[in-house]
Formats: structure tokens, sequence, C-alpha cells
């Protein structure tokens, strides 16, 4: 039962490696400006996971974090800067008369900022699959995110599940703060990693 090759053996080690890459993503992206990098190792890392195919935790994280910190910075820059064009505009939208009009922009800059949200998870989990330039990593995060859209929806449904929870729990909000920094962003990235690697599958 407690056996290297026994199903709770697995399950625990499998824990114990998402508590680890939580850990180092968490510490990694503190600088703010590392986020781009931090979620390229995050992902990496787990949709090894997710094929069975793991190695060395830190070590993959590490050199994820290295190979791929020039190009995955300029795309999480590229997109946080966008992501503020949406963020504005349903400010000014909010402090506009109540009517069709505000109620359309408000959509319209929710999809946007949605689309943002997609592309980054896309793009960060091509590139520590694929060798490309940004503009191509990009591209292709947007084309592919918009080709697989049932696939898409479920991947940022997961990925903004925390924040629905905080929003819904109410007092016991703090409990998905505790997760989050336990576990959180590394179970979510591992569960996403499940549909990219069905989805790259074909690409590859």
């Amino acid at each position: 039962m407690f056996g290297i090759d026994s199903k709770l053996y697995e399950f625990l080690s499998k824990i114990a490696d998402l508590i680890i890459v939580n850990l180092l993503f968490i510490i990694c992206s503190l600088p703010i400006v590392t986020i781009g990098a931090s979620t390229t190792a995050l992902y990496g890392v787990t949709k090894k996971m997710a094929s069975n195919s793991e190695g060395y935790i830190f070590r993959s994280y590490f050199k994820l974090f290295k190979e791929n910190f020039k190009q995955s910075t300029i795309m999480w820059i590229i997109l946080l800067v966008l992501s503020l064009i949406p963020t504005a505009d349903l400010y000014i939208i909010n402090y506009m008369p109540k009517g069709l009009l505000p109620t359309v922009l408000r959509g319209f800059m929710l999809a946007a900022a949605l689309a943002i949200l997609f592309v980054f998870l896309y793009a960060m989990a091509l590139q520590s699959t694929f060798e490309n330039t940004v503009k191509n990593t990009l591209k292709n995060a947007f084309l592919m995110g918009i080709g697989h859209f049932p696939w898409t929806l479920l991947i940022v449904d997961i990925t903004l599940l925390p924040i629905i929870l905080l929003v819904t729990l109410g007092s016991a909000a703090s409990s998905v703060i505790y997760v989050m920094s336990f576990v959180g962003f590394s179970v979510l990235a591992y569960l996403n990693s499940f549909i990219f690697n069905r989805i790259f599958k074909k690409y590859m």
C-alpha cells in the first residue's frame, strides 16, 4: 500500500510536487516583472506532470525560467500594457449614465479583458513547449484560443475560479487565499495542463 509503486505514494508525491512548484511560482513572481517567466516555468512543469513525465521539479522549473525569461517577459509586458485599455475603459464606463451604450461597451471591454487573459495563458504554455518568436507565439496563442474556443472557455473558468470564490464566499474567502498560497496556483495550472497537452498534441 505504501510502496513507491502504490497509487497512494504516487498521489502524495504529486501533491508534494505541486506544493513545491506553487512555492517556486510565488517566489519567482514577487518582482512582478518576472510573472511571465514564472508562469512559463509553471506550465512547463505542470504540463510534464500532467503527462507523467516530470523530472526534478527544482531543476526543471529554474531551467525553464532561465531559458524563457526574455521572451516570456516581453510577452507579459505587452499583454499587461494591453490589459490597461479595457481596465481603464471599464472604470470610465462605471461613471457613465445607465443605458444601452454603457452596457454594450462594458460587454466589449470584458470580452477584451478575457481575450487578453486567454492569450496570456496560451502564450506562456506555448513558450514552454515550442520555440518561436514573440510575434508568432502571441499570434498562435490568439488563433489557438479562438480555434479551440470550448476548451479555452474551460481554461478561463478554471483560472478565474479563485476570484469567483472570493466574491461569492464572503467571510470564508480567506480560505481561498490560504489554498492559493499553499497549492492553488499549481493546481489550476495542472488542471489546465491536461487541456493544453490535448490541444498542443495536434501541432507536434
